[in-house]
């Protein structure tokens, strides 16, 4: 199985490459930018270029993220169930409506849930919703406005619902890890564990292989 790893910086896919070691050649790391639409752009650009001569059977969106306290505390892993736009839509007098409820697009897409489980399994990841946002959260009203709308959210990052968005494009199950670098919230950069939450994400993809290699997709149908 061809999977695509795409990461925002060249950090994050340096800590999955050197995880992965000089082989499987089966997955491929890219940094394909910060935020949903460099993320999209990215992930679309790779996806076709290689359907035409042996296409992905998965997308991975990786790196570090924000963590909800007390759910998701540094350094830890999150493998997200619902990968889901949290700030794409319009704010109202009666406060945010999500682009769905105007009658446009999606805002939410669900990885698959046999492969969820299997690499929270392998990991010792803890699963719940991430975040996509474009803007981080930095103070605790956000973050609480935050979880008062989504009551299963973990983390939050920038990338998620971008890979997704280009991975359903190309009909290609799409999955989102992401290690904790800091709690989602007022920006306290002395407590910010960027070294920490890299390791975390090396660790992970040092594990996840043999599940790559016995995941059957069929399992989710």
């Amino acid at each position: 199985m061809r999977v695509l790893v795409v990461t925002a910086v060249p950090a994050e896919r340096d800590a999955v490459t050197r995880a992965l070691g000089p082989g499987p050649g089966d997955i491929d790391v890219i940094a394909a930018g910060v935020g949903p639409a460099a993320a999209a752009a990215g992930t679309a650009t790779a996806l076709a270029l290689a359907s035409a001569t042996r296409p992905y059977a998965l997308v991975i969106s990786a790196g570090i993220g924000g963590g909800f306290h007390p759910v998701a505390p540094l350094a830890s892993l999150v493998v997200a169930d619902a990968i889901v736009a949290a700030d794409l839509g319009a704010e109202t007098p009666d406060g945010y409506l999500p682009v769905t409820a105007l009658g446009f697009g999606a805002v939410e897409h669900l990885p698959p849930a046999s492969l969820v489980r299997a690499v929270a399994g392998a990991t010792g990841a803890l699963t719940g919703t991430v975040l996509t946002v474009s803007t981080v959260t930095g103070s605790a009203a956000r973050a609480a406005e935050l979880r008062g709308r989504h009551a299963y959210a973990a983390a939050e990052a920038m990338e998620g619902f971008g890979v997704a968005e280009a991975a359903a494009l190309h009909g290609v199950p799409v999955m989102e890890i992401r290690a904790v670098s800091n709690a989602v919230g007022p920006r306290d950069r002395a407590a910010w564990r960027i070294g920490d939450a890299l390791d975390a994400l090396a660790g992970a993809f040092g594990k996840l292989v043999p599940v790559l290699e016995r995941w059957d997709e069929d399992d989710d149908h």
